[in-house]
């Protein structure tokens, strides 16, 4: 499954004449405004933003609360529930960047407005059933017309996307094989978990009350096929998401026990549609799964990891009864709620990712940001997706329809990103 088909003639032509390089749409959001605040410090001079969304008072507001080179920025007015609203907006753009979540229920419309009229798209989703339902909906569509459909721009999910990509870069350039087993491992964190992603945390919760979506969650290949295709796996054929592992196996250097990563049931599904979209060039016998360190002391780590497994199952069963759930919204961010600046500027994550090649030779990748994980650092990796996709046209893959960051942008973002003060590097261990 490639998605490779040039983008359409009568696409490419329709968008020369566009007002914008990048609207945001829900710019009156928490990390909405953060990203415009992100584009109007640091887009390139030229370059041709608007903010969107339904309710124009705020967006003024918004407006006025940004440096002064934004202060000239139109405003769209536009609502997720009204379809011939956001196909006006798509069609004034280049690029579309979406901060409305969850996404299952306010997205639908915004992605098939932007597949239908060849515009790129970029989104904060953590949701496997949205990006589902875009694949079946919308993929052939934006590959005819051109548009580049890319899902989860932010923490979730490009440093496990371009900390796979990466590898297999460097790989390849040293003609070492293929990927194997390979394991991203959140290695520090600093930071808070936004309303918006609770939000998706919830609508996911309900959605696996059914039995079609709960199949689907719990595929590992959930992501991988094109329309229509859901490849039939079982849980054992790639790592568990909830799994409690010694660090020793996922490289020798590494010690203590490696804890569950939250948001491992999500972002393994984007790195293995990657591999999907790329024609399976991570390679035949290529596996991923990600962990969270807890501590290198084999007794402690071992605590704090299975403590870390039993609070995460813990959780997502609370969020799916009615009652406890009802007691954790008293005390979870909200929607729209975000830390303050000085603690969105202590923020900070570090990821590797390790694998072993068909050769037997050992690499590793490594991200860091400065920046609350889910806020500030999302901000910039939001804005410079769009920013990629606007500027870096003539570097980007000739593959278009519902992609993933890697797919979609690859070198192009990880150069943007580092040109951003992102650490992105991957190297031989010899160790």
């Amino acid at each position: 499954m490639t998605g490779d088909a040039q983008p359409a003639t009568t696409s490419s032509a329709d968008r020369k004449g566009r007002e914008f390089d990048v609207v945001v749409f829900g710019a009156t959001g928490f990390v909405g405004e953060l990203t415009a605040r992100y584009l109007a410090d640091h887009a390139p001079i030229g370059i041709k933003v608007a903010l969107a969304g339904r309710n124009e008072t705020k967006l003024a507001s918004v407006r006025r609360n940004l440096p002064e080179r934004a202060h000239s920025w139109p405003l769209i007015i536009a609502d997720s529930a009204s379809p011939s609203a956001l196909d006006a907006l798509v069609a004034r753009t280049h690029v579309v960047i979406t901060t409305v979540g969850p996404y299952l229920r306010y997205g639908e419309s915004l992605v098939v407005a932007a597949a239908s009229a060849g515009t790129d798209y970029v989104d904060l989703t953590g949701e496997v059933p949205f990006v589902r339902y875009s694949i079946d909906k919308v993929h052939e569509t934006a590959t005819a017309t051109g548009a580049r459909i890319v899902h989860s721009c932010g923490f979730d999910s490009v440093p496990s996307d371009l900390g796979t990509y990466a590898l297999y870069r460097k790989i390849a350039d040293d003609e070492a094989g293929e990927l194997t087993d390979t394991t991203m491992v959140l290695r520090s964190f600093a930071g808070g978990v936004s309303g918006g992603t609770i939000d998706s945390m919830r609508v996911i919760a309900e959605q696996a009350r059914d039995g079609e979506a709960r199949r689907l969650l719990l595929n590992p290949q959930a992501l991988s096929g094109g329309p229509g295709d859901v490849p039939r796996a079982s849980l054992s054929s790639e790592p568990s998401d909830i799994g409690v592992i010694s660090a020793k196996k996922v490289d020798p250097s590494l010690r203590g026990t490696l804890a569950p990563f939250f948001m491992a049931s999500y972002n393994t599904r984007i790195v293995r549609r990657s591999n999907a979209l790329l024609d399976n060039a991570y390679g035949e016998n290529f596996h991923y799964g990600e962990t969270m360190s807890v501590g290198s002391v084999p007794a402690l780590s071992t605590l704090a990891a299975g403590a870390v497994a039993v609070g995460t199952g813990s959780f997502l069963g609370a969020m799916s009864f009615s009652p406890t759930r009802r007691l954790l919204d008293r005390i979870l961010p909200k929607p729209g709620e975000g830390p303050s600046e000085k603690t969105r500027n202590k923020g900070h994550f570090t990821t590797e990712t390790y694998t072993r090649t068909t050769t037997g030779r050992r690499y590793r990748s490594r991200m860091i940001a400065q920046g609350d994980p889910g806020y500030k650092a999302t901000a910039v990796m939001l804005a410079e997706s769009a920013l990629t996709l606007a500027l870096e046209r003539d570097r980007l893959p000739a593959r278009s329809g519902v992609l993933t960051p890697a797919a979609a942008m690859g070198d192009a973002l990880i150069d943007r990103l580092s040109n951003a003060g992102f650490v992105i590097e991957a190297t031989e261990l010899t160790d």
